[in-house]
C-alpha cells in the first residue's frame, strides 16, 4: 500500500497505488470475414426482389381500385343522409304549421311555438313564432309581449322602439322563442322586416305561402355558428293572409353531417346561384365560408339538393390522395418481400459465422473476468486506505490524559468529515469531488459563520480525503476559547487556482477577532495535520500565525496534484459501467 503521509507509524492520507489497465483487460475483437456462401445468397436476393417488385405492383393496383370504389361509394352514402335529413325536416315544420291553423284571434297564451316544439323533434338552434302585426294589433301584441318579457318591446331593426302610431302596414314581429336564455330573449319583439336575411324570407313566405330556405347565414349572432333559417307560414283557417311565422334555425354543420377526420371526405356547401363561395364545416362543427377561385381544386363529387324552394350543392373533397395511398400500400408490401429476402440471405449469412461468434464471445467474457478482478482489486485497495486512515485517527484522537467527552466529540466529528468525503466520491464514481461541497453543515461545525469563496473546481479523492479533514479541524477550533469583541469570530475560507501545469492552489483561512491570547492552542493532532500531514499529502507548504486581531492559515500546493488527473484517468475505466460486447 502507498502512503502519502505517515505521521509516527500510524496517520495514513491518500488514495492509493495506481493500478493501470493493460490491453488484456479490454474485450478482444476477433476478425469478422465470414465464409463466402457460394452463389446460394446472391440467388435468393435476386429471386427475391423481382417476386417482391411484382407483389407490389399488383397490390398497388388492387388498393388504387377499392379506394375509389370505398370513397365513392361513402360520397354517396352521405349525400342521400344529407337530402334524407332535409327531407325530414321540411315536412316536420309542414306539420308545424298545421298543428298551428286554427281560430284567427290572437292567441292569448301565445302556445304555437310550444305546439311547433312537441311536433318539430329534429335538432335546431332555435326555434321562434313571428307573428304578422296588423297596425291595428300592435298595442295588444305590445300588451301581450310585456306579459312574456316586460323590459322589451316592439323594436326596429336597429333596437330603437317602433312608432306605433306611424306604422300604416302590418309588421313581422318575433313573439315567442325556444330556447329562451340571455342571448335569444334579446329577440323578443324585434322586427325581422328591416333584415336582408330574414326580411327577404318572410316576403317569400308570404308570397308562395309555402316553406322557404334562407341561403348559410350566422345564427343567434355567434361566431362560427352558420346555419339555414326554414319558414313556415301559418295560415288560419278560414284566412288568405299568414298570420305569422314559424321559423326554425338549422346548425349547416349537423345538416351536413360534421366532418370528422376519420372521415376519407370532406363536405361542402354552396347556394346555387351563388359560384364566388362554399361553406365548410371542421371536425368541431364550426362552420366557415371559403372563397372558390377559378383554376382551383375541383370537387371529387358534387350533389344538387332541394329544400325550402332553393337548391343547394353538396361538393365533396377526397381528403387523402388516392393515388399516393396506393403507392403506399405497394410499397409497403414490396418491403415486407424485400425484407423476407433480407432475412433469408442474413440467415444463410449467420450459419457461416457461428463459430466465430462462439469464439468471440468466450474471449470477451475472459476479458471481463479479468477486469472485474482489477475492479474488485482496487477496491480492496480503497478500503484498506481508508481503514488505515479510521485508525490513524482513532490512535491520535484517544491519547493518553485526554478527557473521554472531548475524546468522544473529536472521534465523532472526524470521523463524520471522513464518512462525508466518502459519500460524495462515491457518488462521483471516485472521480473528484467539488471543492465547495466539501463545506457542508453535515460535515464541517460552524459551517453558517463561513464565508467561502473561490472557483469550484473538483479536486483528486486523494487531495478530497486531506482537505476534508483539514477544514473540519480549522472550523471546529474557530468557536473555542474568548473573541475579542464577546461574539464569535467572523471566519473567511477563500481560495484561487493557477492555470496550466506550473499552477498554484493557495488557501487561506482567516478567523476575524481573535488573537493568540484567546484563542484556545491546536490540539497535538490538529498541528500534525495542520503543518505535516495535509501540507505534505498535497506536495505543498502551511504555516499558521497570528495578525493584530485575527488568526491565519495559509496552504500553498500544485494544482497538478491537487486536481490529480492522473489519478483520474486510472479510476475512470473503473467507474465506467462494464457494458457486454454488442
Amino acid at each position: 500500500m502507498d502512503r502519502a503521509g505517515v505521521v509516527n507509524g500510524g496517520w495514513l492520507l491518500g488514495s492509493g497505488r495506481g493500478l493501470r489497465l493493460s490491453h488484456a483487460l479490454e474485450p478482444p475483437w476477433v476478425g469478422t470475414e465470414m465464409t463466402r456462401p457460394g452463389i446460394i445468397i446472391p440467388f435468393i436476393a435476386l429471386l427475391g426482389v423481382t417476386l417482391s417488385g411484382l407483389a407490389g405492383w399488383r397490390s398497388h393496383d388492387q388498393e388504387l381500385t377499392l379506394e375509389k370504389m370505398a370513397v365513392s361509394r361513402a360520397m354517396d352514402v352521405n349525400a342521400s343522409l344529407v337530402e334524407e335529413r332535409l327531407r325530414v325536416r321540411e315536412l316536420l315544420a309542414q306539420v308545424a304549421s298545421g298543428l298551428n291553423r286554427r281560430s284567427p284571434e290572437p292567441d292569448p297564451n301565445m302556445s304555437a311555438l310550444r305546439t311547433a316544439i312537441d311536433a318539430f323533434t329534429a335538432d335546431f338552434t332555435s326555434v321562434a313564432w313571428v307573428e304578422r302585426v296588423k297596425p291595428s294589433q300592435l298595442e295588444d301584441a305590445r300588451a301581450r309581449l310585456h306579459r312574456v318579457a316586460p323590459d322589451l318591446d316592439i323594436r326596429t331593426g336597429d333596437n330603437q322602439p317602433l312608432d306605433l302610431a306611424r306604422q300604416k302596414v302590418p309588421v313581422n314581429v318575433v313573439m315567442d322563442i325556444e330556447p329562451r336564455d340571455e342571448q335569444t330573449t334579446k329577440l323578443l319583439g324585434l322586427s325581422v322586416d328591416p333584415d336582408p336575411v330574414r326580411g327577404d324570407l318572410m316576403a317569400r313566405a308570404r308570397t308562395s305561402q309555402k316553406i322557404v330556405a334562407s341561403n348559410p347565414t350566422p345564427l343567434l349572432g355567434a361566431p362560427g355558428v352558420v346555419g339555414i333559417i326554414v319558414a313556415a307560414p301559418v295560415i288560419h283557417r278560414g284566412g288568405v293572409e299568414p298570420a305569422g311565422f314559424l321559423t326554425f334555425g338549422f346548425n349547416l354543420g349537423t345538416l351536413m353531417l360534421t366532418n370528422d377526420d376519420s372521415s376519407l371526405f370532406s363536405v361542402a356547401v354552396k347556394s346555387l346561384p351563388d359560384d364566388k363561395s362554399e361553406f365548410v364545416a371542421n371536425d368541431q362543427g364550426v362552420v366557415s365560408s371559403r372563397a372558390l377561385t377559378a383554376g382551383g381544386p375541383g370537387p371529387t363529387l358534387a350533389r344538387r339538393v332541394f329544400f325550402g324552394g332553393r337548391e343547394f350543392v353538396l361538393n365533396y373533397y377526397a381528403r387523402t390522395n388516392l393515388g399516393m395511398r396506393a403507392w403506399q400500400r405497394g410499397l409497403l408490401v414490396g418491403a415486407g418481400g424485400l425484407a423476407i429476402t433480407v432475412m433469408l440471405s442474413v440467415l444463410f449469412g449467420v450459419v457461416t459465422r457461428n463459430n466465430q461468434r462462439l469464439q468471440r464471445e468466450i474471449e470477451v467474457r475472459i476479458g471481463f473476468e479479468r477486469r472485474l478482478n482489477a475492479v474488485i482489486d482496487e477496491l480492496n485497495h480503497r478500503v484498506r486506505n481508508i481503514l488505515a486512515v479510521m485508525q490513524s485517527i482513532v490512535t491520535r484522537t484517544m491519547r493518553h490524559g485526554t478527557d473521554m467527552d472531548v475524546v468522544r466529540e473529536e472521534l465523532v466529528g472526524r470521523i463524520h468529515a471522513m464518512s462525508n468525503v466518502v459519500s460524495l466520491l462515491s457518488e462521483s464514481r471516485w472521480q473528484g469531488v467539488k471543492l465547495q461541497g466539501l463545506f457542508e453543515a453535515r460535515a464541517i461545525p460552524n459551517v453558517e459563520r463561513i464565508n467561502v469563496s473561490g472557483p469550484d473546481i473538483t479536486v483528486s479523492a486523494r487531495a478530497a480525503q486531506s482537505l476534508s479533514l483539514l477544514f473540519y479541524e480549522l472550523a471546529s477550533h474557530s468557536d473555542e476559547g474568548l473573541s475579542l469583541v464577546g461574539q464569535h469570530p467572523r471566519i473567511d475560507a477563500k481560495w484561487t487556482t493557477g492555470e496550466g501545469p506550473e499552477g498554484i492552489f493557495q488557501f487561506r483561512w482567516e478567523e476575524f477577532n481573535t488573537s493568540e491570547a484567546t484563542r484556545r492552542p491546536d490540539s497535538d493532532f490538529g498541528l500534525i495535520l495542520l503543518d505535516r500531514v495535509a501540507p505534505e499529502a498535497l506536495g505543498g507548504t502551511a504555516r499558521r500565525y497570528f495578525p493584530d486581531v485575527s488568526y491565519v492559515y495559509e496552504l500553498t500546493a500544485p494544482m497538478e496534484t491537487v486536481v490529480d488527473m492522473a489519478e483520474r484517468d486510472r479510476t475512470q475505466p473503473f467507474s465506467a459501467p462494464v457494458r457486454p460486447a454488442p
